[in-house]
């Protein structure tokens, strides 16, 4: 039982580092649309990123998929652009299907694209045998997927906040939180090791 709780406080911290709050910018992106009564959908799009996630681990782990580190480190946020540009054009707008998809696909690309950033530090963590390797691996996806909850009910309880006491519309806090998010991925971008070939 220990071993869970060691693996799955690794998955927590990994989604909660501050140093490291490129996926919770990602969430705060993926979220700010939404409201409570969303519920649902929120929690649908969250597992889809730890699929994705533990999808890509997996297949890191056990030496089927290998991808360079600078280009992951740029894939990152430019996903993260990507969903905040969606936001910010489609604020205020009814949800489509269309664009469920489309943010489904994000999601899925962000989780893959995340899980082998961080392979080679979980593969450096995990050492042991491949047979030893599921196990962990299926704990620290639900350590990510808690801490992601957790990300997600602090936005959606802003989001509650600024809308109910501070008389924001639902478009506007989708577009404000965009914006900001749109400025804090760019200079990561820019300085991306990737333009440095």
């Amino acid at each position: 039982m220990s071993d869970f709780w060691i693996y799955f406080q690794i998955g927590l911290k990994h989604v909660l580092d501050i140093n490291a709050y490129d996926h919770v910018l990602f969430l705060i992106a993926l979220t700010v649309p939404y409201t409570f009564k969303d519920w649902k959908r929120i929690l649908i799009l969250v597992s889809v990123f730890t699929v994705g996630h533990t999808l890509a681990l997996m297949l890191s782990v056990f030496g089927i998929v290998a991808v360079k580190v600078s280009l992951v480190e740029f894939l990152i946020p430019i996903t993260i652009l990507i969903t905040a540009f969606f936001h910010l054009f489609t604020a205020g707008k009814a949800t489509k299907n269309e664009s469920l998809n489309l943010i489904f696909f994000v999601t899925l690309f962000f989780g893959i694209i995340h899980g082998l950033g961080f392979s080679n530090y979980f593969k450096t963590i995990l050492g042991g045998t491949p047979t030893s390797k599921l196990l962990p691996l299926g704990e620290f996806a639900l350590g990510i997927e808690a801490a992601q909850i957790i990300v997600v009910f602090v936005v959606l309880v802003l989001s509650y906040i600024v809308q109910t006491v501070f008389r924001f519309s639902k478009r506007d806090w989708a577009l404000v939180m965009s914006a900001f998010i749109i400025g804090v991925v760019v200079p990561m971008i820019i300085s991306s090791p990737i333009w440095n070939r």
